[in-house]
């Protein structure tokens, strides 16, 4: 079962976005600020915990739910879209996380973190806020495609682990076990198991996975306003290090975050054996000790 969340050092909504967005701060006051995007689109930022709480070691970690996900309420007048997101991000990263600006993208988050990165360093249209921040650093964990087509990739063979015989297995011991009729919190917990399997190498560790929710419009809506994406041309733009963690067992095509390295200025590639789409579960020591190479080594590095 999931491990607990402890409650955050402080919380509460930001001022200065078109809607109020949940935000939450763990670690010591004082320490240098790490901005952390959760994935989705539509999802809720504690799945991520309490797994990364051990960068809070290390950093004044500050999570928010982005747009329509978690606590952060959207007003249902327009469709949410990337822009939408980056143009949040913009907002927040200058409310909570002013410059020098370190950021921690974790699978959608990592594009969105490319997204806003490419628009602070080339000028995006519509521009960002005022006095929006430039990313001083990228940390990029299991980031989304950079291009559709790898996101169709990624489609078809999450949907083949899904199917896979392994998976089938995990749905036969749950209707075995009568968990519906004997304990249905336990059932519900083993179903979302399930339901996450493909993302994992060994899909038994989904058990160790917080469980979360994805507002389904949010997601679709995020998503089809990327079109046919392809944002080789445009990273070239982002100047700042970028750090990109992959697991060897990711279903998002390790060669998608290979090509975002050789597009990038200045990016290097970590890849992760035995893990698949969530390092923090399943190579926690590897993956924070990557992480925490790349914090010291940046330490200085000042935003072009």
């Amino acid at each position: 079962m999931p491990h607990e969340i402890p409650p955050p050092r402080d919380s509460g909504f930001t001022t200065t976005t078109p809607v109020p967005l949940y935000w939450a701060a763990y670690g010591r006051p004082g320490a240098p600020r790490l901005l952390v995007l959760h994935g989705g689109p539509g999802a809720h930022h504690d799945y991520m915990l309490p797994q990364m709480l051990e960068l809070a070691h290390d950093f004044e970690l500050v999570f928010y739910d982005q747009r329509g996900g978690g606590r952060s309420k959207d007003d249902g007048t327009e469709p949410i879209t990337w822009r939408t997101q980056v143009s949040d991000l913009a907002l927040v990263a200058r409310e909570l996380a002013p410059d020098p600006l370190s950021i921690l993208g974790y699978s959608w988050g990592g594009l969105l973190a490319l997204l806003y990165a490419i628009d602070a360093f080339g000028g995006g249209d519509p521009p960002l806020a005022p006095g929006a921040p430039r990313p001083r650093r990228l940390a990029l964990v299991a980031p989304a495609p950079i291009t559709r087509e790898y996101r169709d990739d990624f489609e078809l063979e999450l949907a083949e682990r899904q199917a896979s015989v392994a998976v089938d297995q995990l749905r036969a011991e749950v209707v075995a076990a009568g968990l519906r009729e004997r304990d249905h919190a336990a059932y519900r917990q083993r179903l979302f198991e399930i339901s996450v399997a493909g993302y994992f190498a060994d899909p038994a560790r989904a058990r160790d996975l917080t469980p979360f929710r994805v507002t389904g419009r949010v997601q679709q809506s995020v998503w089809q306003s990327l079109g046919d994406f392809d944002l080789r041309g445009e990273l070239k733009r982002v100047a700042c290090p970028v750090l990109i963690v992959h697991g060897r067992e990711d279903p998002i095509p390790l060669e998608s975050s290979r090509l975002a390295v050789r597009s990038l200025p200045d990016a290097r590639l970590e890849v992760l054996d035995g893990s698949g789409h969530v390092p923090y579960v399943e190579a926690g020591e590897a993956l924070f000790g990557a992480l925490r190479r790349f914090f010291a080594e940046t330490a200085n590095v000042t935003s072009r």
